[in-house]
Parts: C-alpha cells; structure tokens; sequence
C-alpha cells in the first residue's frame, strides 16, 4: 500500500516552508516516526516523521523545494522490499559518506550526520569536525539523536595541535567571536569560517542565500520600522536590591524549586506590574483599531543558531518567578536544539530582548509587529551614582522602552518604564514564592 508524506499543517501565520535535506534515498527502508526530512519554516526547523514504515518509494520534493502545508513531498510503500546493498568491501565506507550531506559553498566543511539535530550540525561545522569523528560521538537524544551538547563535549575534550584542549565554542547568550553567515536555504547548516573555500584575490567575497528565518526578521523587521511611528524613552535602574534578594535566596531558591534563580524573571514580573497599570502598552495596532489585550503573554528574544527567535510565556502574570524561570530555560535549551514549535513563536502582547548578556551599553530595540512595544535590558555595570548625598557605586542597568507613538504617548511610554524601575528597585520576597 502507497502512503503519502505531507507537509504538516502550518500555522495561519506560516503561508509556506522550505524542504531542507532527505535523510532517506529512494529504495531505502524507514521506520515509522523515523525523522525523513528536515522542514524549515520563517520561525523553526522541524522534523517531519515517517507516518508508516516501509520502503521510501518516491521522493516527489527534493531538497531546497519551497512547499505549502498539506502538500505531498514523497510516498512510502509498506509492502515492498528495499534494495539489496552492494557487498563490496568497501560498502560500509561508502554508507558512512551517502550518509551526510555538505555544504555546496564550504567542499572542507564537515558533513552533517542525518542523526544530529540541527544545533548539533552548526556547532560541528564551526568546530570543523570530519565525519570519522563525528561518528565516534555518542548521542544522548532521542533515538541516539546527537545533540548539540553532545558536539560541545566532544569538542572541548579534543586536544589541540599542542596536545592542550581545544577551548570550548560560545555557549548561548555569550557574545560569539564572529557571527557566522547564514546557512543557504538548501543546506541543514552554514559553513564555518574555518571552512570557507578558498577565495582568489585580495578583496574576497562570498554570497550566500539567507535564511528562511532570517528573511522573515528581515522582512519584519523594515515592516515595524515603515509602518509603526517608533520613539523610545530610557530610564537607569539600580539592581543593588536584586543582586542582594538572589544572594540571599540563590541556594534556597534552587534547592526547592530546582531551577536557578536568573535576572529575566523579575524583569518579566517588572514589566507585568507597568503592563496592568498602562495597558495600552500591552495593546496592538489592527488597522483603525486599538486592541486591548487582558492577558499578558511576554516574548523573550532567544538566540539561536539561526538566529533570534521570541518564544512566548503565556499567562507571564499567572506564573510564579520559578515557573518563569524554567520556561526561559527551557526556551533557551529548545532553542539552540531547533526544537521550539511554532505555536510557541506565535502572537505575544509584549516583548523583552536582553542584550546585556553581549555586553550592550545602551540600543533602541525595534517593535515586534503588531505589538506596540518592547523593553530592552542592557548590561549591569558598577557606576558612580549620588544617593542621598553622597557619591557610591552601585550596580546599574540601562532600560529602553521603544514604543508605538500612534497610540502610545510619551506620558504612557515614560510612566510604565518608571514603573518598571519602581518594580526592580523595591523587589519584595513574596515574588520567589511558587
């Protein structure tokens, strides 16, 4: 019996999504629930299981092919036989190279085993990994998947050419030391720039296709900045009352709740508090219409090795501060293992972007259409500060409230971040409770 492959149903919001790489070739067995092939939409990668096993009989879309929801990409055949494989004596070798797919733009970069996740295949391309070492790391995800902390271990305990080990490559939210180009649209991953091709002359260049993703933000990104009538107002906070409260409950803290106690989850309750006070702050622009939302579901920008994504917190108001806490964990996890969904991705009446863990002073964040506004945290640096007359230094934080002028006044704008100020500055206790 013939079973179709389909694209999943995609979201109202994702009109279409593009095939990545085949992990099966035609004539070869598959497993049902076996990972086939990898789907990239605007928001994140995933995978697409066999809905029956048997024998892959036709792939209809091939790699690269941009396709819609719902669309047939391949069929499966449950009762027929596979290919016999060769018996030559050097079979297994050449399984082990059909087995990966490379990069068109990098011919040294490393191959991408159809059993990592696509976190897992970047981190290995930067860390230029071949394929036999590549084989020889055991995956701890699911069906022996290799994760990306499975790449990090490896690399970490591989010694250099000095017999040293090598350093460990930049765990998420630490600013990289380069930012690699974006992978083409075809490929599972982008070359590293120790795998580049060589390039002639003085002046090199190379062109290489966006993303999905990143067109997506690209294109959202000049849509905020063309319609929206942005303006954004600063305001400093002292974090001396947060970095005492964490000290004091750091170990109590985790203990009970068996998460740490991180800085995003008394800026979401912060900005909760001014969202309930000014909530047009938390409303959106619909053509004639201001929309006021009675939830509060706050994004919180994430990096990626595909790049920012805003996964949502919803109901952040429901939320105690351990609850919020382990979904900004496990959002950052999911999100360099590409497996957040995109009903996370999706909506959100209000957005925090972080760029203090890079080591930003000060920046105007862009408005996340059709919200309204977001805040953005900068780093926390001790500075000279006068305090009831008197000169003494104190951890500070830079906030930038970018906001919606077309229905949000600098009154709004200002007081709602002078509430957020407020709300950090005079943290109470009953914030940790569960």
């Amino acid at each position: 019996m013939l079973v179709d492959v389909k694209v999943p149903v995609l979201s109202e919001s994702v009109a279409e999504a593009t095939l990545l790489s085949w992990h099966k070739k035609e004539g070869e067995h598959v497993d049902r629930d076996e990972n086939l092939i990898d789907v990239e939409t605007d928001k994140v990668v995933m995978e697409l299981p066999a809905p029956a096993a048997g024998v892959l009989a036709k792939i209809v879309k091939g790699d690269g092919t941009i396709v819609a929801g719902g669309e047939i990409i391949a069929t499966i055949d449950t009762e027929a036989v596979p290919a016999e494989t060769k018996a030559a004596p050097d079979a297994a070798a050449e399984s082990a190279s059909s087995s990966v797919t490379f990069a068109p733009e990098a011919t040294s970069a490393v191959a991408a085993a159809p059993t990592m996740m696509p976190a897992a295949q970047h981190l290995a391309a930067q860390a230029n990994l071949d394929v036999g070492e590549i084989s020889s790391i055991k995956g701890s995800g699911r069906d022996g998947r290799i994760t990306r902390e499975d790449v990090a271990a490896h690399v970490e305990k591989k010694p250099s050419p000095s017999g040293a080990p090598s350093p460990s490559p930049s765990p998420a939210g630490r600013a990289p030391s380069a930012t690699p180009a974006p992978a083409p649209s075809t490929t599972t991953m982008a070359p590293s720039a120790t795998a580049a091709p060589a390039l002639a002359g003085d002046r090199p260049e190379q062109r290489v296709a966006m993303s999905r993703l990143r067109a997506r933000i690209a294109e959202r990104l000049v849509q905020s900045q063309s319609t929206a009538a942005i303006l954004t107002t600063f305001n400093e906070v002292n974090m001396q009352a947060i970095m005492e409260l964490r000290a004091r409950y750091k170990t109590s803290f985790e203990k009970e709740h068996g998460i740490k106690l991180g800085l995003m989850s008394f800026f979401v309750k912060a900005a909760v508090a001014a969202l309930k006070k000014f909530p047009v702050v938390n409303a959106s622009v619909d053509g004639n219409d201001i929309v006021y939302h009675g939830y509060y579901d706050i994004g919180i920008a994430v990096s990626s090795p595909r790049g920012l994504v805003v996964p949502i917190i919803r109901n952040a108001d429901a939320l105690s501060q351990a609850g919020i806490e382990r979904q900004i964990a496990d959002f950052g996890k999911r999100a360099l293992d590409g497996k957040l969904t995109m009903e996370e991705l999706t909506g959100g009446t209000f957005s925090i972007t972080n760029g203090g863990i890079f080591g930003s002073m000060l920046s105007t964040p862009i408005i996340n259409p059709p919200q309204s506004a977001i805040l953005g945290i900068h780093a926390t640096k001790e500075r000279p500060v006068a305090e009831n007359g008197q000169v003494v230094i104190r951890p500070m934080c830079y906030l930038a409230l970018s906001y919606d002028h077309r229905i949000i006044d600098g009154r709004e704008a200002v007081l709602s971040l002078v509430a957020m100020k407020e709300a950090l500055e005079y943290p109470m206790s009953p914030l940790l409770e569960a």
